[in-house]
């Protein structure tokens, strides 16, 4: 691999493979050097738009290219395992779009095959790369607050979304869950780590699959978390964590903040902000996985596979207590 630039393959053609891209072309240590879709014209359409070079109509021919560092694997939820699963085989870096798979079972497969090719793998939680959120954890670490005692955090978009779009297409992993709730469960997991208890209600469509979701998890050391997600309502999309020594609040928009504010009583309040303010940029993803291929690294410190691994246990409980099944697909159940 070129210590200086990082060679990318983009798999899948959707809108957040575009916003990806984009954000991969404005960094002077990467370049995408070919797509790969399901069809010829939609893999050619992408290249033409973004000027990459090589443009495939399989997942196969994207993985096989000898010029491709790593792949950046884009899909809905349920074509993660077998595209990543079939980029690791044929021995490449992988970048997974969260939520990592559609179930624990499928992410512990992708995970050990990883370990079984000595491939590196990530989940793209880009939250966890982000500065302020690195800062977030640090602080919570060093005991700013003290104990955690409560996390709070929403996702909710307001619709509405029609029957066959693909956040109710039950074949593709749809419902709010997936796609929007794994934020507020991985950012109460980043703080307390795997919970202990887990229970959940939730609004099913037609279809299946869940429209708005209520999680209330518990930890044997007395924290609580109350997360929510949506996609029939337009939530305000905060968080807030509450700990024995003080409180952080997160403006809308807590999974990619600029900034968050400190409160502890007695003291005025504290803000804290990193990065650039470049809030909506996916770079920092890209960056730490571009870090960890120089350095020779399996797996991100930031997005550790026993985290994410975690995070996909929890949504299984959530998903087995609101009876929402995926085809032909079996879940672990806590």
């Amino acid at each position: 691999m070129d210590k200086t630039r990082v060679r990318w393959g983009v798999l899948a053609t959707g809108g957040i493979a575009s916003s990806f891209t984009a954000e991969l072309l404005k960094m002077d240590d990467a370049e995408v050097v070919a797509v790969g879709s399901r069809t010829e014209a939609s893999a050619q359409a992408f290249a033409d738009r973004f000027g990459i070079a090589r443009s495939y109509g399989s997942w196969a021919e994207l993985a096989a290219d000898p010029d491709v560092d790593v792949v950046y694997v884009a899909g809905p939820h349920s074509a993660h395992r077998a595209a990543a699963g079939l980029c690791l085989a044929a021995g490449k870096a992988v970048l997974c779009e969260k939520a990592f798979t559609l179930n624990s079972g499928e992410a512990e497969e992708l995970v050990a095959l990883a370990r079984q090719h000595d491939r590196f793998l990530m989940e793209a939680m880009w939250m966890y790369c982000n500065p302020v959120i690195r800062r977030l954890a640090e602080i919570v670490k060093d005991g700013a607050i003290g104990e955690v005692r409560t996390v709070h955090a929403d996702f909710g978009l307001g619709g509405p979304f029609a029957a066959e779009h693909r956040l109710r297409d039950r074949g593709l992993g749809g419902g709010a869950l997936l796609d929007l709730g794994v934020y507020p469960v991985s950012f109460a997991q980043l703080l307390l780590g795997e919970p202990d208890r887990v229970q959940a209600d939730a609004l099913l469509s037609p279809e299946g699959v869940d429209l708005n979701t209520g999680m209330l998890l518990g930890w044997d050391s007395g924290a609580t978390a109350l997360l929510s997600c949506s996609i029939t309502a337009d939530t305000p999309i905060t968080a807030a964590v509450t700990g024995t020594g003080g409180r952080v609040e997160f403006e809308r928009g807590f999974f990619y903040p600029e900034r968050f504010v400190l409160h502890r009583e007695g003291r005025e309040p504290k803000e804290f902000t990193a990065g650039d303010g470049d809030r909506h940029s996916l770079r920092y993803e890209a960056a730490e996985v571009m870090r960890c291929l120089r350095a020779g690294e399996k797996e991100s410190p930031l997005v550790p596979l026993a985290g994410s691994l975690a995070v996909m246990r929890t949504l299984d409980a959530v998903r087995d207590r609101i009876g929402v099944r995926f085809p032909g697909e079996e879940i672990h159940r806590p």
